[in-house]
């Protein structure tokens, strides 16, 4: 038997296992992810407050989490701080708060993108990774 059918064979059967194998708390804990709670929060000074929870495992480098604001033109972003993250596989709260120049949000509807992203060495370059990415919806209000 040579060895490319032998590899395929066992790839088969891992896959085969894979397929009927139930989901164990560990894989699920290492799953990578993002949110954004559905409220964000305007301060008397103007700055932008949003949280989420994040989950993430297994980096190298550096890993933030970075989020923008957009609300009376969607084509048009606004960084509201960052953070960094702990990857570590469980889950943890995050808060971002920025205040974004010559832009004033206003209490209601707006959509916020949040990103956990890791800053991994390549050719001696630090590089974007990207882990997990969330848009949605929140609604602002004064706190």
């Amino acid at each position: 038997m040579s060895l490319r059918p032998a590899l395929g064979a066992a790839a088969t059967v891992a896959l085969a296992l894979v397929a009927v194998a139930p989901a164990t708390s560990a894989a699920a804990e290492t799953k990578e992810s993002i949110t954004v709670d559905s409220a964000g929060r305007i301060g008397p000074d103007g700055s932008i407050t949003l949280t989420g929870t994040y989950r993430c495992a297994d980096a190298t480098g550096p890993v933030f989490i970075s989020s923008s604001l957009t609300q009376a033109d969607p084509s048009v972003r606004y960084g509201i701080g960052g953070s960094r993250a702990v990857c570590d596989g469980k889950e943890h709260r995050w808060q971002n708060t920025g205040k974004p120049r010559n832009q004033v949000f206003k209490k209601g509807k707006a959509q916020v993108e949040a990103t956990l992203m890791e800053l991994r060495m390549q050719g001696g370059l630090p590089l974007p990774d990207f882990h997990a990415a969330q848009q949605q919806g929140v609604m602002l209000a004064q706190s």
